[in-house]
């Protein structure tokens, strides 16, 4: 395993020796350890939220975009109406769901290098009240922008409505305190900021919203009404979850918290992200956002204007020297993408940058 590059990407990433590990052994579904390994795993995820008065973790087979529809269509009545707050592609992807699962929207898109605020979420459910949901992206993965959850979070329940967060890029990094933040539902993944493998998303559905929710999901698989009234009563996922996957989350759970939890967490990824910006910052590499709004997540960078810079070319070189990026996702400028999160700290992210000036030495793109 020491050849595999390391992945500075927003997941799947680079996961611990440990973590793997625990993936080599099989577990039966309906197993009482593998039970036992379910709920210690979703009493772990509640207690980073400070959710456990307050909601149900209900896990889901598949990736957080399964986890993000399967909150949607059981959350959200079908008479309902989502507004969808857009600034970067995961919001555009919401708001595509919204549209595939007959659900009402509509939807308020900024730049995307421009949060939206709470004076737009305030003007704007006083110019709708049909609207009964908003959904907000709390960490665009696209830019790497964040979003003032806390101060949108306020104006919607002011407001008597209800709060879906994608948090998949910053649950586990960033701090969101169930008890402090009002919101419905809370979604996340496996494979992101608790450093497990893709393969399990996860809703934190506040209790009394989930338990009015029977009968609203147009689909069996992903009603998390039915996952959590199945689990609830046996134990037992309703079809067959991705054991090894479980396993993983455990363990890197446990390596979370030896690590000393959320703040531990994003104390080395805010390290990480510095050292990035700095050192890129020598090679003449501009990053995309300001610091302000700028998430310890992932950063987007201005692609060099040397009309030699190929980004297939620059990835291919780059992953040559043991680090995998990540492509840009604007429409309107060329960037490409680094992740900060991971099994990786402020040394490896050094060393990613002089891969990178020595892949830009090559290609003769900049003089550095």
């Amino acid at each position: 395993m020491s050849d595999a590059p390391v992945l500075l990407t927003p997941g799947p990433l680079t996961t611990s020796a440990r973590t793997r590990q625990a993936m080599m052994m099989d577990w039966g579904s309906w197993d009482r350890d593998f039970n036992q390994l379910t709920a210690s795993l979703c009493e772990q995820l509640l207690t980073i939220l400070n959710g456990h008065a307050s909601h149900h973790c209900v896990p889901l087979q598949g990736s957080g975009t399964f986890a993000v529809e399967a909150a949607i269509g059981t959350l959200v009545p079908r008479d309902g109406k989502v507004l969808v707050l857009i600034n970067g592609a995961y919001g555009q992807r919401l708001a595509k769901i919204c549209k595939v699962l007959g659900r009402a929207y509509s939807t308020f898109q900024t730049a995307e290098d421009e949060p939206t605020t709470a004076a737009d979420v305030d003007r704007l459910l006083r110019e709708d009240p049909s609207i009964s949901h908003v959904a907000l992206i709390h960490c665009e993965t696209s830019t790497g922008i964040l979003n003032p959850l806390a101060e949108i979070a306020q104006v919607v329940a002011r407001h008597g409505k209800q709060l879906i967060i994608d948090a998949m890029s910053s649950f586990g990094a960033l701090p969101i305190d169930a008890a402090q933040v009002p919101f419905t539902a809370l979604i996340a993944a496996s494979g992101k900021c608790l450093e497990g493998v893709p393969g399990m998303g996860f809703v934190f559905a506040e209790k009394t919203a989930l338990a009015a929710a029977e009968g609203n999901s147009p689909s069996l698989a992903m009603d998390l009404h039915d996952q959590h009234a199945y689990l609830s009563k046996t134990g037992q996922w309703r079809f067959t979850p991705p054991t090894h996957v479980v396993a993983a989350l455990h363990e890197a759970l446990l390596q979370y918290n030896e690590e000393g939890g959320l703040p531990a967490r994003h104390q080395r990824y805010a390290d990480n992200c510095a050292a990035l910006l700095d050192g890129m910052a020598k090679l003449g590499l501009r990053s995309f956002l300001p610091p302000a709004i700028q998430a310890p997540i992932i950063v987007t960078f201005h692609a060099p204007r040397d009309s030699r810079y190929q980004f297939k070319d620059f990835y291919e070189r780059v992953k040559a020297k043991g680090f995998i990026l990540y492509p840009g996702k604007l429409t309107e400028v060329e960037t490409f993408r680094v992740g900060c999160i991971g099994c990786v700290g402020p040394d490896g992210m050094r060393a990613a940058v002089d891969a990178v000036a020595e892949v830009l030495r090559e290609m003769e793109v900049m003089d550095i």
